[in-house]
Protein backbone atom coordinates (compact mmCIF):
# COMPACT_ATOMS: atom_id res chain seq x y z
CA UNK A 1 0.00 0.00 0.00
CA UNK A 2 2.99 2.16 0.72
CA UNK A 3 4.82 1.67 -2.47
CA UNK A 4 1.23 2.30 -4.04
CA UNK A 5 1.11 5.79 -2.77
CA UNK A 6 4.72 6.13 -2.95
CA UNK A 7 4.27 5.74 -6.76
CA UNK A 8 1.21 7.90 -7.36
CA UNK A 9 3.38 10.59 -5.33
CA UNK A 10 6.10 10.28 -7.87
CA UNK A 11 3.82 10.16 -10.98
CA UNK A 12 2.08 13.56 -9.50
CA UNK A 13 5.01 15.51 -9.09
CA UNK A 14 6.67 14.08 -12.39
CA UNK A 15 3.57 14.90 -14.47
CA UNK A 16 3.13 18.63 -12.82
CA UNK A 17 7.03 19.16 -13.63
CA UNK A 18 6.21 18.01 -17.25
CA UNK A 19 3.58 20.50 -17.53
CA UNK A 20 5.86 23.51 -16.36
CA UNK A 21 8.48 22.76 -18.53
CA UNK A 22 9.41 25.76 -20.63
CA UNK A 23 12.33 25.95 -22.57
CA UNK A 24 14.57 29.21 -23.06
CA UNK A 25 16.98 28.88 -26.06
CA UNK A 26 19.22 31.78 -26.07
CA UNK A 27 21.33 33.08 -28.72
CA UNK A 28 24.81 31.89 -27.28
CA UNK A 29 23.04 28.03 -27.70
CA UNK A 30 22.13 27.78 -23.83
CA UNK A 31 18.98 26.03 -23.00
CA UNK A 32 17.25 27.24 -19.75
CA UNK A 33 14.54 24.62 -18.33
CA UNK A 34 11.92 25.48 -16.57
CA UNK A 35 8.96 28.07 -16.24
CA UNK A 36 8.15 31.25 -17.99
CA UNK A 37 7.01 33.60 -15.49
CA UNK A 38 6.45 36.90 -17.52
CA UNK A 39 7.13 39.30 -19.88
CA UNK A 40 7.95 42.77 -18.94
CA UNK A 41 8.98 45.41 -21.82
CA UNK A 42 12.06 44.09 -23.20
CA UNK A 43 12.56 41.78 -20.61
CA UNK A 44 11.62 38.07 -19.97
CA UNK A 45 11.43 36.62 -16.61
CA UNK A 46 11.72 33.09 -16.22
CA UNK A 47 12.02 30.59 -13.71
CA UNK A 48 15.25 28.07 -13.72
CA UNK A 49 14.88 24.85 -12.30
CA UNK A 50 17.24 21.83 -12.25
CA UNK A 51 18.77 19.60 -9.76
CA UNK A 52 16.46 20.18 -7.41
CA UNK A 53 17.24 23.79 -7.57
CA UNK A 54 14.99 26.81 -8.79
CA UNK A 55 16.06 30.53 -9.07
CA UNK A 56 14.42 33.47 -11.16
CA UNK A 57 16.63 35.58 -13.82
CA UNK A 58 15.44 38.36 -15.82
CA UNK A 59 17.15 37.76 -19.26
CA UNK A 60 16.60 41.01 -21.95
CA UNK A 61 14.25 39.92 -25.20
CA UNK A 62 17.58 40.60 -27.58
CA UNK A 63 19.66 37.58 -25.73
CA UNK A 64 16.21 34.89 -26.30
CA UNK A 65 16.11 32.78 -30.04
CA UNK A 66 13.21 31.37 -29.09
CA UNK A 67 11.04 29.85 -26.03
CA UNK A 68 9.61 26.20 -26.46
CA UNK A 69 6.42 25.53 -24.63
CA UNK A 70 4.75 22.59 -23.26
CA UNK A 71 1.23 24.46 -22.63
CA UNK A 72 -0.48 25.51 -25.48
CA UNK A 73 -2.23 28.49 -23.43
CA UNK A 74 1.07 30.07 -23.04
CA UNK A 75 0.84 31.34 -26.91
CA UNK A 76 0.60 35.01 -26.11
CA UNK A 77 3.97 35.15 -23.65
CA UNK A 78 5.43 33.58 -26.49
CA UNK A 79 4.23 36.44 -29.13
CA UNK A 80 5.25 39.12 -26.56
CA UNK A 81 8.70 37.64 -25.76
CA UNK A 82 9.53 37.03 -29.56
CA UNK A 83 8.27 40.18 -31.09
CA UNK A 84 6.91 37.15 -33.86
CA UNK A 85 2.22 38.15 -34.60
CA UNK A 86 0.05 35.89 -33.47
CA UNK A 87 -1.75 33.85 -36.50
CA UNK A 88 -4.39 34.73 -37.74
CA UNK A 89 -3.54 38.17 -37.49
CA UNK A 90 -4.44 40.88 -40.71
CA UNK A 91 -1.49 42.23 -42.48
CA UNK A 92 -0.81 45.33 -44.53
CA UNK A 93 2.73 46.37 -46.44
CA UNK A 94 2.98 50.29 -46.16
CA UNK A 95 6.10 52.21 -47.44
CA UNK A 96 7.03 54.84 -45.28
CA UNK A 97 8.36 57.73 -47.75
CA UNK A 98 11.18 59.38 -45.83
CA UNK A 99 10.13 62.74 -47.14
CA UNK A 100 6.84 62.73 -45.56
CA UNK A 101 5.82 63.59 -41.68
CA UNK A 102 3.28 61.01 -41.81
CA UNK A 103 1.93 57.91 -44.50
CA UNK A 104 -1.38 57.35 -43.94
CA UNK A 105 -1.62 53.39 -43.18
CA UNK A 106 -5.21 53.30 -44.10
CA UNK A 107 -5.47 50.93 -40.94
CA UNK A 108 -8.12 51.84 -38.07
CA UNK A 109 -6.67 50.54 -35.01
CA UNK A 110 -9.18 50.68 -31.60
CA UNK A 111 -8.01 51.44 -28.02
CA UNK A 112 -5.44 48.77 -26.33
CA UNK A 113 -5.44 46.97 -29.87
CA UNK A 114 -2.23 45.16 -30.36
CA UNK A 115 0.07 45.89 -33.03
CA UNK A 116 2.93 44.27 -34.65
CA UNK A 117 5.74 45.56 -37.24
CA UNK A 118 8.47 43.83 -39.52
CA UNK A 119 10.64 46.98 -40.85
CA UNK A 120 13.17 46.26 -43.72
CA UNK A 121 14.77 49.24 -45.84
CA UNK A 122 16.85 52.21 -45.19
CA UNK A 123 16.40 56.08 -45.15
CA UNK A 124 19.27 58.86 -46.22
CA UNK A 125 18.27 61.92 -44.01
CA UNK A 126 21.67 64.09 -44.75
CA UNK A 127 25.15 63.58 -45.72
CA UNK A 128 26.55 60.59 -44.48
CA UNK A 129 23.71 59.24 -42.87
CA UNK A 130 21.58 56.40 -43.64
CA UNK A 131 19.84 54.01 -40.91
CA UNK A 132 17.03 51.73 -41.08
CA UNK A 133 14.25 51.42 -38.72
CA UNK A 134 15.99 51.49 -35.65
CA UNK A 135 17.23 54.72 -36.37
CA UNK A 136 20.72 56.74 -35.70
CA UNK A 137 22.98 54.73 -33.27
CA UNK A 138 23.90 56.88 -30.01
CA UNK A 139 21.59 59.57 -30.98
CA UNK A 140 21.53 63.33 -29.69
CA UNK A 141 19.15 65.04 -28.19
CA UNK A 142 17.17 67.90 -30.43
CA UNK A 143 14.84 69.38 -29.38
CA UNK A 144 12.78 70.24 -32.98
CA UNK A 145 12.13 66.05 -33.86
CA UNK A 146 8.88 64.69 -33.31
CA UNK A 147 10.45 62.48 -30.22
CA UNK A 148 13.81 64.76 -29.74
CA UNK A 149 14.81 61.92 -26.78
CA UNK A 150 14.87 59.50 -29.36
CA UNK A 151 17.36 58.21 -31.98
CA UNK A 152 17.16 60.11 -35.30
CA UNK A 153 15.11 58.78 -38.43
CA UNK A 154 14.00 55.98 -36.48
CA UNK A 155 10.57 54.82 -37.59
CA UNK A 156 7.60 56.51 -35.85
CA UNK A 157 3.62 56.37 -35.24
CA UNK A 158 0.39 58.06 -34.61
CA UNK A 159 -2.80 57.31 -34.22
CA UNK A 160 -5.56 59.92 -35.50
CA UNK A 161 -4.77 63.62 -34.95
CA UNK A 162 -3.63 63.33 -31.51
CA UNK A 163 -0.35 64.73 -30.58
CA UNK A 164 0.89 60.83 -28.56
CA UNK A 165 3.58 60.14 -30.95
CA UNK A 166 4.95 56.52 -29.91
CA UNK A 167 8.38 55.19 -30.68
CA UNK A 168 8.67 51.72 -32.93
CA UNK A 169 12.15 51.87 -34.08
CA UNK A 170 13.00 48.54 -34.83
CA UNK A 171 10.96 46.60 -31.72
CA UNK A 172 8.69 43.97 -33.75
CA UNK A 173 6.14 45.23 -31.03
CA UNK A 174 3.99 44.24 -29.55
CA UNK A 175 1.97 47.73 -29.36
CA UNK A 176 -0.42 48.81 -27.56
CA UNK A 177 -2.56 51.00 -29.07
CA UNK A 178 -3.59 54.51 -27.03
CA UNK A 179 -6.46 55.79 -28.13
CA UNK A 180 -8.91 54.62 -31.21
CA UNK A 181 -8.43 55.87 -34.73
CA UNK A 182 -6.03 55.57 -38.14
CA UNK A 183 -2.43 54.63 -37.77
CA UNK A 184 -0.11 56.74 -39.51
CA UNK A 185 3.41 56.23 -39.78
CA UNK A 186 6.63 58.33 -40.14
CA UNK A 187 10.31 58.90 -39.15
CA UNK A 188 11.74 60.68 -36.41
CA UNK A 189 13.43 63.53 -38.33
CA UNK A 190 12.87 67.59 -38.60
CA UNK A 191 14.02 68.62 -41.74
CA UNK A 192 12.47 66.26 -44.64
CA UNK A 193 13.12 67.94 -47.47
CA UNK A 194 17.04 66.49 -47.92
CA UNK A 195 16.00 62.95 -47.05
CA UNK A 196 15.44 59.99 -48.99
CA UNK A 197 14.84 56.41 -49.47
CA UNK A 198 11.86 54.58 -47.40
CA UNK A 199 10.75 52.11 -44.66
CA UNK A 200 9.04 49.19 -45.77
CA UNK A 201 6.82 48.05 -43.22
CA UNK A 202 4.68 45.51 -42.85
CA UNK A 203 1.73 46.10 -39.89
CA UNK A 204 0.20 43.23 -38.39
CA UNK A 205 -3.62 44.01 -36.55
Amino acid sequence: MKRRLMLASLALITGTAFVHADTLVLNDGRRLQGELLGVYGRDIEFEERGGGRKRTVRISRNEVNRIEFDRGQRDDYRNEATGVPPRGMRERQIVVDAREQWTDTEIEVRSGQQIYFTSSGETRWGRDRRDGAAGERNSPLNPNRPLPNRPAAALIGRIGDSNQIFFIGGDGGPFRARDTGRLYLGINDDVLTDNSGNLRVTVSY
